[in-house]
């Protein structure tokens, strides 16, 4: 999601980003391997400063859509298929099994076909409202903050406050992605921590462990500590001067989550336990919890425009954002059902920290955890470059890299507070879908194309499907953020009374 979210952000200030530079952004935020694998299949050669340097203001979008047809500019299918699986692949799916748990086993993998389904539509629509006001407009391409903007500047009674319209969808990113680092923090401590306490009865055999859950032997220290263990080092992480740096790590990590995702699909298909009593149908209460991991891991919204933007064949376009969000989809309702089905009731917050004590599983974890933390680096970018820039601009030139070092840092720390405040894995990442995911990725899509085409005469039927998404996204906004508060509420008070009660008892 990163790397194109990077197109975005970068393109605005063009004028003060070297292409050369961008390039080599590119080379780590892309990683290596998918370039590579892409162009094993591709018949063409691209060349990388066309397709990564922002195109100069030209014709409007239909003069120019299929101009790019036999040159040698652009990303081919295949780069952009493996980009936007890439875009839509992260932490969110680890945490799909818990989300069918809360939907139930039969209406859990239903409502996240419906909710592909929606999402991909809504995509279909961002690209669709990105043209047509393109043209308008006589720019070559737009981001989805200058979408909406534009969209706005369409209605005359919403033309004022267009420049608001473009922040709300840049405050929107800067939540999800500082979120996304939230999640990370507490990923990590979680998982590292499990390891930690079981390594002196981790064995070399794998044998199916009946609790489905790993054994927690020699009880260490609390993981807020653990969360403060990693801050020294994510911070020095983010200090990196260059992001090309990164880039072999990066690739590394691309490469062993793979393994370990490919592992975790083995252990759940082959553990499966029979006959399985699971309920079909979730609690009504935890339905919101559901939908706000499910939109979670739909986070991909942000790549569309940017790897649409930047294909060779735009016209195909259509076809690889549904044959990869089919794809993704089809992961999602998989691992959430198998992992559901394999652990039960006794389902994490993410499925690694079910897996079993044994070396390979345990391994799993902390290669997992390796890929997280260098992918924090990547995901803090988007955030950084929005807000960091605008205050260096405004200190004298030798303070700027201490500036920027410290405001860094600051914003470290802020997502380790957040996390230390909410160590609970599960409920952080329903959070942040339902805060911020929802409205990316269902909410602003539909009321887009509803000022885009304002003056076009949309029909009834088109305006009311799109208020009935845009109505769904904002229900599961309100009713996802409630439920996940009252319960971060009810866990602490809980922890709390627990630890009173230990005191006393002492």
């Amino acid at each position: 999601m990163v790397s194109c979210l990077f197109f975005i952000y970068i393109y605005k200030s063009k004028t003060n980003v070297k292409c050369k530079s961008f390039r080599l952004i590119h080379c780590l935020v892309c990683h290596d391997l998918c370039i590579f694998v892409g162009s094993l299949f591709s018949d063409q050669n691209p060349s990388e400063m066309d397709a990564l340097c922002p195109s100069p203001p030209g014709p409007s979008r239909p003069q120019r859509h299929y101009e790019r047809i036999g040159s040698r500019t652009g990303t081919s299918i295949c780069q952009t298929l493996i980009h936007l699986l890439k875009g839509n692949i992260g932490t969110g799916l680890l945490g799909l099994p818990l989300a069918v748990k809360n939907a139930g086993l039969v209406l859990g993998p239903v409502s996240l076909l419906c909710m592909g389904i929606i999402a991909v539509h809504c995509m279909r629509l961002l690209v669709k409202c990105s043209h047509h006001l393109s043209a308008k407009v006589n720019r070559p391409s737009l981001t989805y903050g200058e979408a909406v903007q534009y969209g706005m500047e369409n209605v005359p009674w919403l033309r004022r406050h267009s420049q608001w319209g473009k922040r709300t969808v840049n405050l929107f990113l800067i939540i999800t992605q500082l979120g996304f680092c939230c999640v990370y923090f507490v990923f990590l401590s979680d998982n590292v921590k499990q390891v930690v306490e079981a390594a002196n009865a981790t064995t070399f055999s794998c044998q199916v462990n009946h609790t489905n859950q790993t054994q927690i032997l020699v009880k260490s220290f609390d993981s807020r500590l653990y969360m403060l263990c990693f801050l020294p080092a994510i911070i020095l992480l983010v200090f990196t001067p260059n992001l090309k740096y990164l880039a072999p790590l990066s690739l590394v990590a691309n490469l062993v989550m793979t393994a370990s995702l490919i592992l975790i699909y083995f252990y759940s298909l082959t553990n499966i336990s029979y006959p399985i009593s699971l309920p079909k149908v979730g609690r009504a209460k935890d339905y919101p919890l559901f939908f706000g991991t499910a939109i979670f891991a739909f986070e991909g919204i942000g790549v569309v425009l940017p790897l649409e933007n930047k294909m060779q064949r735009p016209q195909s376009f259509t076809l690889v954002l549904y044959l990869g969000m089919g794809i993704v989809t089809f992961l999602y309702i998989s691992l959430g059902t198998i992992g559901y089905m394999c652990f039960g009731d006794q389902i994490g917050g993410s499925i690694t920290l079910n897996l079993p004590n044994c070396w390979t599983y345990q391994a799993v974890k902390l290669l997992y955890c390796f890929g997280i933390f260098i992918t924090f680096a990547l995901q803090f970018y988007v955030p950084a470059e929005i807000l960091i820039p605008p205050v260096v601009a405004r200190v004298p030139e030798r303070w700027e890299t201490a500036v920027d070092l410290l405001l860094r840092t600051v914003l470290v720390i802020f997502t380790c507070a957040l996390a230390i405040l909410i160590p609970e894995l599960d409920l952080v990442i329903s959070l942040v879908g339902s805060v911020s995911s929802s409205f990316l990725a269902l909410i602003f899509p539909p009321l887009l194309q509803i000022i885009a085409f304002h003056t076009e005469g949309l029909s009834p039927l088109v305006t009311a499907k799109n208020v009935v998404i845009s109505l769904v996204g904002l229900v599961g906004f309100l009713t996802g953020t409630y439920i996940a508060i009252e319960e971060i509420i009810n866990r602490n008070a809980e922890k709390h009374q627990e630890t009173f009660s230990s005191y006393m008892v002492q």
